[in-house]
């Protein structure tokens, strides 16, 4: 056929820029990873902490959390892009590329995060918490040794739907300069109509979302016949 001859001819010179797309895309990726359960996980353990009938209730603090969050979840990303530009300028010393995109990148997906984690941790049975105060246990040891890895296997769960999300994520970015395959989906695709160019980064993006995805599904079941 003629268009897999053409694209057989085009590869060599497609290659090396969808490669270097698709590393910008992990970088970004993993680094908003990092961030996200850095923040997200404290987050959606005081969600559960301070509710009432929580570890430490407090729902002034609770009501002031889940209002944050409400509110950093309703953003669209790319609103969010933008609004976030002059924080992002402050902490990168630019707006543009991949290191500069993990900002607004962290900051939509920490509260996405944190719901997931609040919404697994509720799933514990609460007589094994209760017995662990009845034993007289500390509640970071309470956290740490029995709400965390009780709620092991969905905190997997949850976290494999935010490095998905965090790749659609990143390839909105490429809309305003981000880069990644988004940028390249963008710039070559649709700026140029080389449709060899956005139908590689759709593949490409197709293929790393499967491979997060059956690597958490793994995950999951081992952890869940633990």
């Amino acid at each position: 056929m003629v268009w897999t001859d053409e694209l057989a001819q085009r590869w060599p010179e497609m290659w090396p820029v969808l490669w270097i797309g698709t590393l910008d895309t992990l970088y970004m990726v993993l680094w908003a990873t990092m961030f996200t359960v850095l923040f997200g996980l404290p987050l959606g353990v005081l969600l559960v902490s301070t509710d009432r009938g929580g570890l430490t209730p407090a729902p002034a603090v609770r009501a002031v959390l889940g209002a944050i969050v409400n509110i950093g979840r309703s953003l669209p990303f790319i609103v969010l892009m933008v609004a976030v530009l002059s924080l992002t300028r402050l902490l990168t010393g630019t707006t543009l590329g991949p290191t500069a995109a993990i900002v607004p990148l962290s900051i939509g997906a920490i509260p996405f995060f944190a719901r997931l984690v609040e919404t697994s941790l509720r799933e514990v049975d609460r007589g094994v918490i209760e017995a662990s105060h009845a034993m007289g246990a500390r509640k970071l040891t309470i956290v740490g040794k029995v709400l965390l890895p009780e709620a092991l296997p969905g905190l997997i769960a949850g976290l494999v739907m935010t490095v998905v999300a965090l790749i659609s994520y990143s390839a909105m970015a490429g809309a305003i300069g981000g880069g990644g395959l988004g940028d390249i989906a963008i710039r070559y695709g649709y700026q140029r109509f080389d449709d060899y160019y956005l139908w590689a980064t759709v593949v490409f993006l197709v293929v790393v979302v499967q491979a997060v995805q059956s690597l958490g599904d793994v995950l999951v079941r081992r952890m869940s016949h633990r």
